[in-house]
C-alpha cells in the first residue's frame, strides 16, 4: 500500500495486538506505544507513550470476553481525548454484546444500545467493524460506523475450493439474509434451518427447509460460540444426504466444549477470521483467514476520504 497522507497513529489493546501488528504491516507504520498498568486488586489504567496531539488516531480492539477488552478500549478512547488527538476510531472487528440488540423477553437490557452508548460518552468518533450479528446496531450509535463483510474474504476462499453442486445454508432463519447474499453472488442455491431453543446456546429441535441431496453444502454465520447450531445443522445435512457439509463464520468466539463439538461433528471444515484469536492446534478442523489488509485498506481509505463500499464483494 502506499503510504497515507494525513497524520496517524494505530495503536492496540493488549489481547488484540497480534491483529494490530498485521494491519500496521500492510499499512506500512509502526505500532504505538501504549501502556497498560495493572494494580494488585484487578484495576489497570492506560497511558500513551507518545505525543497523540492533532493527530487521528485507530484504536484496535475486539470486545470478545473478557469484559477487560471493552473497559481497556474505553480507557484508551477516554486518554486519546484527554491526550488532544483530532480523529479517535475504534477499530472492532468484533463487537461483543451484538446478540443483546433488542428486547426478546420482559425485563431485559438491550446491551448492545449500553455499549454503543460507553463508546460515545467516552469519546469516540467513528467505529470500524465487521459483520454485526444484527444490522440495526449501526443505528445505535450517533457517529459513523463502517460496517465491512466478511464475505470480501471468504467469497474467493470458496472460489478457491472449486466444489461443484455448492449449496449455501444458512443455520437459522435470523442469517437468511447474509446466506442469501453468497448464494446470490455465488449463483447457487440456499436452504434453511430452522430451530426452536430451550434457552441460549441450548437447541431442543432442528429442521433443514430445501434440498441437500448430493450438494457440498456450505453453511455461513456470523460468530460461532459453542458452535452447537452450527454442528447439529451440519449433522442434519449429512444426514440428508449431502456429499460434504463446511462451515463459514466470521467470529470464532469457541467457548465452552465448542472445539470438542466441532471434532465430534459431520463438519469436514470450518473457515475463521482472525478477529478474534484462535489457537488451530486445538482442532484441525479450523482454517483462519486473515482480516488484516481489509481493515488496513479501510483505514487508508478513510485517511484519503475515499469510498469504502467499493470493497464489498456483496
Amino acid at each position: 500500500m502506499s503510504s497515507p497522507t494525513a497524520q496517524f497513529k494505530v495503536f492496540s489493546g493488549t489481547n488484540s495486538q497480534y491483529l494490530a501488528e498485521k494491519i500496521c504491516r500492510s499499512l506500512g507504520c509502526p505500532l504505538g506505544k501504549l501502556k497498560v498498568e495493572h494494580f494488585s486488586d484487578g484495576e489497570f489504567s492506560v497511558s500513551y507513550e507518545e505525543s497523540i496531539r492533532g493527530e487521528y488516531v485507530f484504536l484496535i480492539q475486539s470486545t470478545f470476553p473478557s469484559s477487560e477488552n471493552l473497559m481497556e478500549l474505553l480507557l484508551m478512547i477516554d486518554a486519546a481525548k484527554r491526550a488532544s488527538a483530532y480523529k479517535i476510531i475504534a477499530v472492532i472487528p468484533y463487537f461483543g454484546w451484538a446478540r443483546q440488540d433488542r428486547k426478546d423477553k420482559p425485563r431485559v437490557s438491550i446491551g448492545a444500545k449500553l455499549i454503543a452508548d460507553m463508546l460515545s460518552v467516552a469519546g469516540v468518533d467513528r467505529i470500524i467493524t465487521m459483520d454485526l450479528h444484527a444490522d440495526q446496531i449501526q443505528g445505535f450509535f450517533n457517529v459513523p460506523v463502517d460496517h465491512l463483510y466478511g464475505s470480501t474474504i471468504f467469497v474467493p476462499y470458496i472460489k478457491s475450493l472449486k466444489l461443484k453442486d455448492i449449496v449455501i445454508a444458512s443455520p437459522d432463519v435470523g442469517g437468511s439474509k447474509r446466506a442469501g447474499s453468497y448464494a446470490k453472488h455465488l449463483d447457487v442455491p440456499m436452504v434453511l434451518g430452522y430451530k426452536t431453543r430451550e434457552k441460549a446456546n441450548v437447541v431442543s429441535e432442528m429442521r433443514i427447509i430445501g434440498d441437500v441431496e448430493n450438494k457440498n453444502v456450505i453453511i455461513v454465520d456470523d460468530m460461532a460460540d459453542t458452535a452447537g447450531t452450527l454442528c447439529k445443522a451440519a449433522d442434519l445435512i449429512m444426514a440428508n444426504g449431502a456429499k460434504s457439509v463446511r462451515a463459514i463464520v466470521t467470529h470464532g468466539v469457541m467457548s465452552g466444549k465448542a472445539v470438542d463439538n466441532i471434532n465430534n461433528s459431520a463438519l469436514s471444515e470450518i473457515v475463521f477470521t482472525d478477529s478474534i484469536p484462535f489457537d488451530c492446534s486445538k482442532c484441525a478442523k479450523v482454517t483462519i483467514l486473515s482480516i488484516a489488509e481489509m481493515f488496513g485498506d479501510t483505514i487508508q481509505r478513510i485517511l484519503e476520504h475515499k469510498s469504502i463500499s467499493e470493497m464489498y464483494l456483496l
